[in-house]
């Protein structure tokens, strides 16, 4: 922290941020009961995405895959990810927080912000606030950084520097800062704010003043809808997005429970149910949330409440999850009362949406590629494949992922809907010997017959190569796949993949065009050939 200032007068609209540092390391240590001084590091997709500071000491960093960061530190501990378990420990935090400044927000597990003007002048000054609330803190054992700037953002990237900006500086302040620190947080960021930095350094942009630099009309010609919002917070504009605005009465889910809920199944069961009645009224006033107040009443009265804020309008899942993090860090807190654990069932729980955004902001896209569809379209389409899959099961719904692979079909991993989406194998890694660009549009299994000119089957000898030379393809009609007989005009391969594991055989490839202009890529292996994929 710099030194304090002259005089505890602080101007109206400060914002005071608290960071924790490798928060998904921190809760998973706190999870397993390990010290401090244990190395941890926390795995998605077989990379590392948190790591605590004693594993960085001895050179693990985040975006490490897992065998070398376990090479440079094998004593360390290894965790996946778990967005609950994060939601969950960091409830504790929260309350010490509100215990000092009533009104928090908070924007992810690991980060919150609060209004410090009022604050500032109750304790006499912003720093005295910022020691209070670090000692607060830390007396759960959790290390955290304090940034008190005009503007949310600015506060936000000053804590991770545990810097205090003036009054009036965040301008100054930001106008030093690289251009990634644009992107440095994504709960205030969109998803493609890292194709942005990426641009902008391309064109020689390297720092926010740079940026700021930028004429607003040029920024909003030449770059994305999210490269405007982007520019505001580097030239430190005030205020909160255009669209925000409060939320009438009228959007406020109130559920009084009967019975009342003492376990967490029960209240996370509760909570999606809520979060799915609160987006179908959200989506009925054309509207979705950016801030959600979530607050739980006792039977005796003891009042639990927590305001999350998103970059992104916040989708059920989203909310479902916020509601059970908040729900399961109380009920399963320390002692009863009002510092800890609650002194009595739950017996009402109400969602108030703080802010919304118009609903054009929220998109449920199906086609994986983050263009604009209609929202309404994308909203009836996600409902039906929730209901589709309340009715037939969890992995009745599955949705593709990229993944990695030698073979088309290898490159996808179905996930079910609703599950993190972790690839079965890593897309990044080498592969040496798959399937050359382009890949297929259609994936099939379809059996078929390659023939010569004599009409006798065509297979792969031991040395890789065609027994006779192909001519025509032959296919059975089966279901929705139209049988009928096609030549050849031009064949590549076979290219050898393998041995095949039941046979002993040989393994291959070969792609072939039809006389109908088709291009189909063709396997072989347990001795005959099938149809893997169409070309289009």
């Amino acid at each position: 922290m710099a030194a304090p200032m002259t005089s505890p007068v602080t101007p109206a609209g400060r914002v005071l941020a608290l960071w924790c540092p490798d928060w998904p390391a921190t809760a998973a240590a706190m999870a397993d009961d390990l010290p401090p001084q244990h190395p941890i590091a926390v795995l998605h997709a077989n990379r590392v995405i948190a790591c605590s500071a004693p594993a960085r000491s001895v050179g693990v960093r985040r975006g490490m895959r897992k065998r070398q960061a376990q090479s440079a530190c094998p004593e360390m501990t290894v965790v996946t990810t778990d967005d609950h378990r994060d939601g969950r420990f960091f409830e504790p935090v929260v309350a010490a927080v509100a215990d000092l400044v009533p009104v928090v927000e908070v924007l992810r597990p690991g980060l919150l912000v609060v209004p410090s003007s009022n604050a500032t002048r109750y304790f006499g000054g912003e720093d005295v606030l910022a020691e209070k609330l670090i000692d607060a803190v830390a007396v759960s054992g959790v290390e955290a950084h304090v940034g008190v700037a005009d503007q949310l953002f600015t506060a936000v990237l000053a804590a991770r520097h545990g810097a205090h900006v003036e009054p009036g500086g965040d301008a100054v302040y930001l106008a030093g800062r690289p251009v990634a620190d644009l992107a440095v947080e994504h709960s205030l960021s969109d998803p493609t704010r890292t194709e942005l930095v990426d641009l902008l350094r391309r064109l020689g942009i390297s720092t926010i003043g740079a940026f700021a630099d930028l004429p607003a009309g040029d920024v909003a010609t030449r770059f994305s809808a999210d490269a405007m919002t982007a520019h505001r917070l580097a030239n430190a504009v005030p205020g909160r997005p255009p669209s925000g605005q409060i939320s009438p009465v009228d959007l406020v889910i109130e559920h009084r429970c009967d019975p009342p809920i003492d376990r967490v199944d029960a209240a996370a069961f509760l909570g999606r149910r809520l979060a799915d009645a609160l987006a179908r009224r959200l989506a009925a006033a054309s509207v979705a949330c950016t801030r959600l107040t979530v607050e739980a009443v006792t039977e005796r009265g003891q009042r639990h409440s927590r305001t999350w804020r998103c970059a992104q309008p916040l989708t059920p899942e989203a909310t479902a999850d916020r509601i059970r993090w908040q729900l399961e860090g109380w009920l399963t807190g320390g002692r009863a009362g009002a510092e800890g654990r609650p002194d009595s069932p739950i017996d009402v729980l109400r969602l108030e949406p703080v802010e919304v955004v118009a609903a054009g902001a929220l998109q449920y896209s199906l086609n994986g590629n983050g263009l604009p569809e209609d929202p309404e379209v994308d909203e009836r389409a996600r409902r039906s494949l929730v209901r589709v899959q309340g009715l037939l099961g969890g992995d009745a719904v599955q949705l593709p992922i990229r993944s990695g692979g030698r073979g088309p079909g290898d490159r996808i991993t179905m996930v079910s809907l609703g599950d993190e989406r972790i690839p079965a194998r890593n897309p990044d890694a080498p592969w040496p010997g798959r399937l050359p660009q382009p890949t297929p549009a259609v994936l099939l299994d379809t059996p078929i017959q390659m023939l010569d000119l004599t009409g006798s089957p065509v297979e792969v000898t031991a040395r890789g190569c065609f027994s006779t030379e192909p001519t025509t393809i032959r296919m059975e009609r089966r279901g929705r796949t139209r049988g009928g007989v096609w030549e050849l005009r031009w064949w590549a391969g076979p290219w050898p993949t393998g041995i095949d594991s039941d046979t002993g055989g040989i393994t291959a490839r070969a792609q072939v065009l039809l006389d109908d202009s088709r291009a189909l890529l063709l396997s072989y292996r347990a001795e005959k050939w099938v149809v893997e994929g169409v070309y289009e």
